[in-house]
């Protein structure tokens, strides 16, 4: 006989015989047995016993059998009933069976009968049980994939709508089924007026909607049913052309197109962009052409002296061999003059050199910087400013300072406008210190501009950085040198900060890293 694991059993009969009878056949069976006399106790015997199997007779004073047999049901719809019946009670027995009773069972009941009643209420019941398992499993699961489900096409639908750039998506009729916020932006409709009512046609002239057409059938923008970065134009809700840049891709299902796909980039915004970044890029070479025709003034004055000695000495030599061949005392004279010249010709030679190198608009170029040259350069352009202003130069430059990688010529722009600065807030005159070393960890180089001048007040030295923001007169600059200056010093993986004391004095530093990653785009090109 199959275990019975102490399976709870309820046995309703108002004879007391029977109960007791039964109730020791099923307790040597192993079940834990309970009676009641009828059927009121028997069902506050269920509240309280809570059997899995009820074994009750159908003839009974008061509440009989089928009733109980119904409000068990009711009550407790997991738990076997097995009705007890008469020979003649067959229609009885019958409606119990329609009522969900797992058996019936004939009196005088028979041990044997019994236990094949019982042990197929258990197997009812054990199979209930699994059956409601497996439910509960499929529900949690599919409740589960549900809720993944729905987050899935929440966060596709945020995807979507977050897009900067357009999104529209269409049926295979071509009926509208997607429209992101971005498109609704950029062409002026409301979505609710083009969801399932307007088609793909509707935002192209008759023209371009042939060209799209034809385009996504070849091969030539991406292979057959794509385009790739496709230029073409939008009608907007004015039916005004919107240039767009566009990627599209048919959706296929099978063999046939189920619907298209399309991201629109709108082009007004690039435009504008290139715009601004041109923009841009013609007023920072205006502030470096300022500076250069600042230098240049400079310069002409530097280059005249040398220029009025070289043409006095050849003039003096052309007048002396006028006078016939010339005499050997002349020689180490003539010698001597023409060193001069040489002297003088090499001294203009250099400062007209390092105004070309600094005045050519050409692109970055990326490589190995002496910094000591570039001092060098900027202290001989510079020189005659720094006379003209009274300024007198003291230099504290290191020995052997290390090659740093960068852009020598966006360098020296950066030391020239600290140094123009400088004399500028020294309108009196004054000391500027150049000074430049070394530090091993990390390995940089650190230049310096200090000046004696009038200092920077503190409500500007927040701002000192902002492009248009300057504290000259108008006229005397816009604003550019200084934020030049600093995204120059950024690009070369450095940094540029400044320190001012009102009315004593200024100090700009500058610190290169001896390696750096630069960045070479076009608009970093002054």
């Amino acid at each position: 006989m199959t275990t019975t694991d102490g399976w709870p059993v309820l046995i309703i009969d108002d004879e007391q015989d029977i109960r007791e009878v039964t109730a020791l056949t099923l307790v040597d069976a192993g079940y834990r047995v309970e009676t009641a006399a009828d059927g009121a106790e028997g069902l506050a015997r269920c509240e309280q016993f809570a059997p899995r199997i009820v074994i009750t007779d159908i003839r009974m004073p008061g509440m009989d059998g089928i009733q109980v047999l119904e409000t068990i049901k009711q009550r407790f719809p997991d738990t076997e009933v097995i009705v007890a019946t008469a020979f003649g009670e067959m229609e009885t027995a019958v409606r119990a069976l329609q009522l969900d009773a797992s058996d019936f069972i004939t009196k005088p009941i028979h041990t044997e009968a019994l236990m094949v009643a019982l042990e197929r209420a258990r197997h009812r019941y054990a199979t209930r049980q699994q059956l409601k398992d497996y439910t509960r499993h499929l529900e949690k699961g599919l409740s589960r994939t549900t809720r993944q489900l729905e987050e899935t096409v929440a966060f596709q639908d945020r995807l979507i709508e977050s897009s900067m750039d357009g999104i529209l998506g269409c049926d295979g009729s071509g009926k509208v089924i997607t429209f992101n916020r971005s498109m609704e932006q950029m062409l002026g409709f409301d979505r609710a007026e083009v969801l399932h009512r307007a088609t793909l046609e509707r935002f192209f002239s008759q023209v371009e909607f042939r060209r799209f057409q034809e385009d996504l059938a070849a091969s030539g923008h991406g292979g057959p049913n794509r385009l790739m970065l496709y230029e073409t134009c939008l009608l907007d809700h004015r039916r005004q052309p919107v240039p767009m840049q566009l990627s599209a891709v048919v959706l296929m299902e099978g063999d046939q197109p189920a619907g298209t796909v399309c991201f629109f980039r709108d082009l007004r915004r690039i435009h504008r962009l290139e715009q601004e970044m041109a923009d841009q890029a013609r007023l920072l070479h205006q502030d470096k052409m300022m500076s250069l025709g600042r230098l240049a003034a400079s310069v002409a004055h530097e280059i005249n002296n040398p220029l009025a000695g070289i043409l006095n000495y050849i003039r003096l030599m052309l007048r002396t061999m006028k006078k016939g061949p010339l005499p050997p005392d002349k020689h180490a004279q003539f010698a001597g003059y023409l060193a001069l010249v040489e002297t003088e010709t090499d001294r203009c030679s250099k400062i007209v050199s390092s105004l070309l190198t600094f005045s050519r608009r050409s692109p970055v170029s990326v490589g190995p910087v002496s910094i000591t040259e570039i001092l060098d350069r900027s202290i001989v352009l510079a020189r005659h400013r720094l006379e003209l202003g009274n300024v007198n130069l003291a230099t504290r430059i290191a020995n052997h300072l290390p090659d740093i990688r960068g852009d020598a010529n966006q360098l020296q722009q950066c030391l020239l406008n600290l140094i123009f600065n400088a004399v500028d807030a020294m309108p009196d005159g004054g000391t500027l210190t150049l000074s430049a070393a070394s530090e091993p960890n990390p390995n940089t180089v650190v230049i310096q501009v200090t000046d004696t001048g009038h200092g920077i007040h503190e409500k500007d030295m927040r701002h000192l950085f902002e492009p248009f923001y300057t504290t000259k007169q108008e006229g005397h600059g816009i604003g550019l040198g200084l934020s030049t200056t600093y995204g120059i010093i950024d690009r070369h993986g450095g940094s540029l900060t400044a320190a001012s004391q009102p009315g004593r004095e200024t100090i700009f530093e500058i610190r290169l890293p001896v390696q750096a990653s630069i960045s070479t785009s076009p608009g970093d090109a002054a």
